[in-house]
């Protein structure tokens, strides 16, 4: 998976700046010189500091930007991340694109730091999943593992996923593991997983060769745990309980014994972080 951030930060830049910061052109005199500071104004976790950094430097090189604090820290309110120094004009220009970047993939950060917080103690680890920002994907998985989360595939590439629409589509028990098998013989390094939202598919599954991964799919905690108790004491299939899942019902879906949980919430509906830019005398 390619980094767009470069990519994406020209199209911020872009369609916030346009023909010019009109304000900052006409209100700021050329020649101000300024400090500021990039400033957390709630607890969370810190994701994006090095791209909103870079937003500065793409908006003026000659600006001296200083990270304070890296991503992946737990920061306070009034913690300082990133000191600026050089035009006015340029700081004020670069804030908005900067603190976008930088208080969206926070609160992805933060609250993967949550959801990871709820479950400890446990076996279980919090899992992203595709539910990201388009062309997002990447800054929003690295901040997911910033909060302490790991990731589920990145794209359809890199792990087959079956699901019940693709197992309709597909014909049959016999033609679905003759298909793992083909996959597994030309691509032996693609993970498989299986989505089952009843325990006779779990069943089912556990029999199945090349079978990596099977995603509960919305299932009771009696079911989870009946599915953990079906596959023994087997390493694999790896189990990953999908669906109602919130910071209500989490700790106890991790209870039941599964390897992973999948939280959509993560990238869709993370609240940003607040964090804003103050100026201080030079």
């Amino acid at each position: 998976m390619n980094d767009h951030s470069e990519i994406l930060m020209g199209f911020a830049l872009a369609e916030d700046i346009g023909e010019g910061d009109v304000t900052s052109l006409y209100f700021i005199p050329e020649e101000r010189l300024a400090r500021a500071f990039v400033t957390v104004r709630r607890e969370g976790v810190l994701s994006g500091v090095d791209l909103a950094a870079r937003v500065f430097s793409r908006v003026d090189p000659g600006l001296e930007v200083e990270i304070l604090i890296p991503d992946g820290s737990r920061v306070s309110e009034g913690a300082l991340v990133i000191r600026v120094e050089g035009k006015a004009r340029s700081i004020l220009t670069a804030e908005r694109t900067a603190l976008n970047f930088l208080q969206r993939l926070s609160g992805v950060a933060s609250l993967t730091a949550t959801y990871v917080e709820a479950v400890k103690g446990t076996s279980a680890r919090i899992l992203d999943t595709r539910k990201t920002t388009p062309g997002y994907r990447f800054l929003e998985k690295r901040a997911v593992l910033h909060g302490g989360g790991e990731n589920h595939r990145m794209g359809l590439y890199d792990r087959a996923m079956v699901k019940d629409n693709h197992l309709v589509a597909e014909g049959g028990g016999d033609a679905l593991q003759a298909a793992i098998l083909r996959l597994k013989s030309a691509k032996p390094d693609i993970e498989v997983e299986l989505e089952a939202d009843q325990i006779e598919q779990v069943r089912i599954f556990l029999g199945m060769e090349g079978v990596d991964h099977i995603l509960l799919d919305n299932m009771s905690l009696v079911d989870l745990r009946e599915a953990v108790a079906a596959r023994g004491e087997r390493i694999t299939p790896m189990l990953e309980a999908s669906g109602g899942v919130n910071l209500q019902t989490v700790r106890g879906i991790a209870g039941t014994g599964v390897d992973f949980i999948s939280v959509g919430a993560l990238t869709h509906s993370a609240p940003a972080l607040d964090i804003g830019l103050d100026f201080t005398p030079l």
